[in-house]
């Protein structure tokens, strides 16, 4: 949530209520007022003020552990999950309209909803909604904020943009963070490069101008950079959900359809055709080319897919062209995926990828003394061993060795002019 978090420190009000509506999903509003400093006491007076009479079951925040030391109640929780997650379905369809170029006009679903007779229109089919109390939302403007939301997101608004904490971390990942990068022969980078079915990068339309491949994500790259904290940016939430986004890369956020409708079938969010291709070793060999790899040894680091191991799923893919780091490990994910992600670590014989195990406590874990990487999945040894020079370092030193041979060679010549 990298960008979203830097949406925040420039002030974008949609990513501000989407990260307070992760943290009320995960029964996690203390961190944000005892890590950051935020002021959520006006949403929670707000919440249970207009939800007096709701019950608000479909916003039961999720608990995968439960913290002693927690007191908070759950069903406020769940009114400011309710009253947070609407601001943010208003703020979103707000941006939507206002950045026709986002093409995201297929989130625009507030307004599709027949709340008398309980069903919302999505792709052209109608949905039983699970849910029709919404006293917030003004049907002749459906998108507009009620006063009292509106003063409540300036006040988050300032809580975020002032958060010394937010904004130290956040300096610190705009300052080293880089969209992607390249190490020892090996592409990292989080989610995809966004491509079309027949293995071609998708040309995507990004700040007026049609980019693909390596292209778009240095021109994406060069955008972050440039953002300054003390204005708004739309372009950071735009990189959020966006299905053009190398980031994100699936059909949609399906977030409205997660939270009032019913079928499976609308909620599915398809994955770019990225992560179905490179499972062809030809493919990662394309990409890699595009950012100018073409050694044997090369492979992509791969962050964002959760790879159901408990299902048979390898985080080796391409005939070992491409490694999953990432796997699922929030809580949240091990459930379908049986583990806690993967750890990769690179020595002289080769890259090792190491299974986290998922444990039930920390209390358990250290009474059975039990380490949370449990196996190695694969190790990756070349027939020789690699040495400091074959690094990207050792490649560097290399050049300031010729350098000083080369000012030593001229000293031993006479060729240096002493300065007294």
């Amino acid at each position: 949530m990298t960008f979203v978090g830097w949406g925040q420190v420039c002030g974008n009000k949609a990513s501000i209520a989407n990260v307070v509506r992760n943290c009320a999903r995960y029964n996690n509003i203390g961190i944000l007022e005892e890590s950051y400093g935020i002021n959520t006491r006006p949403l929670s007076t707000f919440a249970a003020k207009v939800y007096k009479e709701d019950d608000c079951l479909n916003f039961m925040p999720k608990v995968y552990n439960e913290n002693r030391y927690d007191n908070s109640d759950k069903a406020i929780i769940a009114k400011i999950h309710k009253a947070i997650t609407i601001i943010q379905f208003k703020l979103e369809g707000q941006l939507i309209l206002k950045h026709p170029e986002y093409h995201l006009e297929n989130r625009l679903l507030l307004d599709k909803m027949n709340l008398e007779e309980g069903y919302v229109i999505v792709e052209g089919k109608k949905y039983q909604l699970n849910d029709t109390y919404f006293p917030t939302l003004n049907h002749e403007n459906i998108y507009q904020l009620t006063e009292e939301e509106e003063e409540i997101i300036e006040r988050l608004c300032e809580s975020f943009k002032h958060s010394s904490k937010l904004n130290e971390q956040m300096e610190f990942i705009h300052q080293k963070g880089e969209v992607y990068t390249i190490f020892n022969n090996n592409l990292l980078f989080h989610a995809c490069i966004p491509m079309n079915v027949d293995g071609t990068f998708k040309e995507v339309e990004f700040l007026g101008k049609k980019v693909s491949g390596k292209e778009y994500l240095d021109r994406v790259n060069e955008t972050i950079k440039q953002i300054s904290s003390n204005k708004e940016n739309d372009i950071m939430w735009f990189l959020w959900l966006s299905p053009n986004s190398p980031f994100f890369g699936k059909s949609k956020m399906a977030t409205f359809e997660a939270y009032f409708i019913d079928n499976k079938e609308v909620k599915k969010e398809e994955k770019d055709s990225y992560f179905y291709l490179t499972a062809k070793e030809e493919i990662c060999n394309k990409i890699l080319k595009e950012f100018g790899l073409k050694d044997q040894e090369a492979h992509i680091v791969n962050g964002h897919i959760p790879v159901k191991a408990k299902d048979g799923e390898s985080p080796i893919r391409a005939n070992g062209k491409l490694l999953v780091i990432d796997g699922g490990f929030a809580k949240s994910y091990q459930e379908k995926t049986g583990n806690a992600g993967y750890v990769l670590s690179y020595n002289s014989y080769g890259l090792l990828l190491s299974q986290n195990k998922p444990f039930e406590s920390v209390e358990k874990a250290i009474k059975e003394e039990k380490d949370i990487i449990a196996e190695i999945v694969v190790k990756k040894t070349g027939v020789v061993r690699k040495t400091v020079g074959d690094t990207d370092i050792g490649k560097k030193l290399k050049i300031q060795i010729e350098d000083l041979l080369e000012l030593l060679d001229n000293y031993q010549a006479g060729k240096l002019k002493q300065i007294n």
